[in-house]
């Protein structure tokens, strides 16, 4: 029960009404005795608990031994080695051992420093860590150092382990370690990191097994019974693999499958390739030598096609891998391909993942590569990269066609496998955003391939991504592979395009002067090709620009003349957006009631097209402007159903200006603890895209840190 205090008149005693802003449960009633307890249900991030199995590990004790307490609190030990000799499950069984040392959780992530794709970035690695510790995706930051910091500011209240399996350098490794005091880091690298040790990491280095070591795990891996009867092949045996773990994990396993088969057979194999084993007896700096031999025993107890599809996969410049992809890399049909793959995943040279993909373990990707560029000739190499880059360029089409099915974009008329189906555009979006991690290597080796077309299309078609989801960082260096690519195939219209694309890239950056130079660039190219339409389009984005500027009288000229090209050729649904633009400036001049005209015919105009992000923004703007008319509760209403959209379709951009709007009518009714709420989730979100936060950042500041 409550008053109205802000009512005319005298008191009117009990009245049953509610006034002002109310959050949680509420009780109404006249008379309470007694208490009231208000219980609801909590959902605490889980502690995580992500430290793979240990595996095997046999007769480590001297190394278990220097490890010891392991790293000293708020520091690190580094465990270096050669490729294949055991040093993540030494780390790994260290860290099992000790876990009751770090009650707070255990982070662990694979760096993949000698991964064909590249080693993970240390800002991606934080990326990871700071959302197992419960942050939220939209508001990880951006820049690497304030991940770091943030992760530093978490790890500062708890007592965490993070392993650190397979490091290429210090420099990647020194913004993950938690540096504080109860926190400590396991280090796994080829190389010793010396820049760590420097910094007061301990340095732990593994050779070879022992001989009685080596023969105890290749006892533990095929039973006593297959191992004693044949005790001196299986000292041979040992001696081939030079005592490698993995090399005899690989070379167990090929004995285990087959009951039948002596260790003496597996010995005169092993003979067999003495040649091979020559050449890769010579050390290099990764000591991976016995790694390349049992791996290539292996792969030869595949059938051809199936060595055909191994030897593709090495051609594929990311990381994962699905049937379709790997029926596009090697020309098959996809159930030839799906089954490979789980002969290679049975084989242990495949890891299988859920929603039916695939990746290589990282030397087993090595190997694949340099099987594919010594038995396979560099035309059918390009061919492969041929399939995959049209096949991809397909497959987004279908995501792109999903999400925003008002995109004029022609069929490519690529012969491929065929692409996903979606269900709707969150589960297209979703795709598009899990598999850029792909695109963007493959649209750069399609370029160094010579592939003009199809890099440019794979880069065009992608375009849905990024409207919805940011990857600002991401998109300027994806948008200009595309870019050149377009200059290469001599096709000025991609040319255009894509400088379209660039420029739009730059302004989401707050770039603004080289987003006009690039805009410039477009339409000098739409006026040499007589496309009025696309001329239209500039300078719609040039106005755009100026309203960022604050010349709002320079923004409404240009989205003026647009407005008057598109009626004049019919667009109406680029007629539409163009007044929405010109609502917006309208609005920022402080002519917010003369805004409302133009963006109610841009609804209009929308009804009738496919498309559901920008009739959600319509909505958003409309309340933005009618909020300063008489009736600011249906203008509140209006941004509401404008949010509820867009977040059905997934957009994180949409989502965010709606918040921003909802934040400026909550500050304007004088809720100032509700507008800091809504301008600080805004903030998260575009935060998690790339964007630039600054509007948002002055609003905050100017709301201050008290209460209402």
């Amino acid at each position: 029960m409550t008053t109205n205090p802000g009512a005319a008149g005298p008191p009117r005693g009990h009245v049953n009404e509610l006034g002002g802003p109310v959050a949680g449960p509420v009780v109404q009633a006249r008379d309470v005795r007694g208490g009231v307890h208000f219980h609801g249900v909590r959902h605490p991030v889980p502690v995580p608990r992500q430290l793979p199995g240990a595996g095997l590990l046999v007769n480590r004790a001297d190394a278990l031994a220097a490890l010891g307490q392991g790293p000293p609190q708020d520091g690190a030990v580094v465990v270096s080695g050669p490729a294949g000799i055991g040093k993540t499950a030494v780390a790994l069984h260290w860290a099992h051992r000790n876990l009751a040392r770090f009650p707070d959780g255990q982070l662990f992530v694979d760096l993949q420093g000698h991964s064909a794709a590249g080693p993970v970035l240390p800002g991606e690695a934080l990326g990871r860590f700071l959302r197992a510790l419960g942050v939220p995706d939209e508001s990880v930051p951006v820049e690497t150092a304030e991940r770091a910091a943030l992760f530093r500011s978490l790890a500062a209240a708890r007592r965490m382990l993070v392993v650190l399996d397979d490091a290429y350098s210090a420099a990647q490794v020194g913004p993950l370690l938690p540096g504080t005091a109860g926190s400590a880091a396991v280090v796994t690298s080829r190389w010793r990191l010396g820049g760590l040790v420097v910094r007061g990491a301990r340095g732990v280095q593994l050779g070879p097994l022992g001989r009685d070591a080596a023969l105890e795990l290749l006892d533990a891996a095929l039973g006593a019974e297959r191992v004693a009867p044949e005790l001196g092949m299986a000292e041979r045996l040992v001696e081939q693999c030079e005592r490698s773990p993995l090399a005899l994990r690989i070379a167990a396993a090929r004995l285990a499958t087959r009951p039948g088969r002596s260790l003496s057979a597996m010995v005169r194999e092993l003979t067999h390739e003495r040649r091979r084993l020559a050449v890769l007896a010579a050390q290099d700096a990764e000591g991976d030598v016995t790694i390349r031999a049992a791996l290539t025993l292996s792969y030869r107890n595949l059938p051809e096609p199936v060595r055909h599809l191994y030897r593709m996969l090495g051609v594929h410049p990311g990381v994962t891998f699905d049937g379709r992809t790997a029926a596009a890399l090697a020309g098959v049909p996809v159930p030839a391909a799906e089954d490979g793959l789980d002969l290679l995943a049975e084989a242990n040279l495949l890891d299988d993942l859920p929603d039916g993909r695939y990746r290589f373990h990282n030397l087993v990707r090595l190997h694949a590569r340099e099987l594919a560029e010594q038995d396979e000739p560099a035309a059918a190499r390009r061919e492969a990269v041929r399939r995959l880059a049209e096949w991809s360029v397909v497959a987004a089409l279908a995501a792109s066609r999903a999400i925003a099915p008002y995109r004029r974009l022609a069929d490519p008329g690529f012969r491929t496998p065929e692409p996903p189906a979606f269900a709707g555009a969150a589960e297209a979006l979703a795709w598009l955003d899990e598999e850029f991690g792909n695109l963007r290597p493959l649209a750069r080796r399609a370029l160094e391939c010579g592939l003009h077309r199809q890099t440019w299309l794979l880069v065009d078609v992608s375009w849905p991504l990024f409207l919805h989801r940011g990857h600002h960082a991401e998109r300027l260096d994806f948008d200009r592979v595309g870019l050149a690519a377009a200059r290469a195939d001599g096709d000025l219209v991609a040319e255009a395009k894509l400088l379209n694309r660039t420029g739009l890239a730059l302004r989401a950056l707050g770039r603004p002067d080289e987003a006009a130079a690039d805009f410039a660039a477009a339409l000098d190219l739409w006026r040499r090709l007589g496309d009025s339409a696309r001329v239209a389009g500039v300078r719609r984005r040039l106005g755009l620009l100026e309203l960022d500027r604050g010349a709002v009288d320079a923004a409404a000229d240009h989205f003026g003349a647009a407005l008057d090209a598109y009626r004049a050729a019919g667009e109406n649904r680029r007629a539409a957006l163009t007044l929405c633009d010109l609502g917006a400036a309208l609005v920022k001049a402080g002519r917010a009631a003369a805004a409302v005209e133009p963006l109610t015919e841009a609804g209009r105009l929308l009804a009738a097209e496919s498309d559901p992000y920008n009739r959600a923004r319509v909505l958003v703007l409309l309340g933005q402007a009618q909020a300063h008319g008489p009736d600011p509760a249906a203008a509140a209403a209006s941004v509401e159903r404008g949010l509820a959209a867009m977040r059905e379709i997934g957009s994180a951009i949409g989502e965010a200006d709606a918040l921003h709007v909802l934040g400026d009518l909550a500050h304007r009714d004088g809720r100032t603890a509700e507008a800091r709420g809504l301008y600080t989730r805004a903030r998260e979100i575009l935060a998690g895209t790339g964007a630039p936060t600054r509007v948002l950042d002055e609003r905050l500041t100017a709301l201050g840190d008290g209460g209402d």
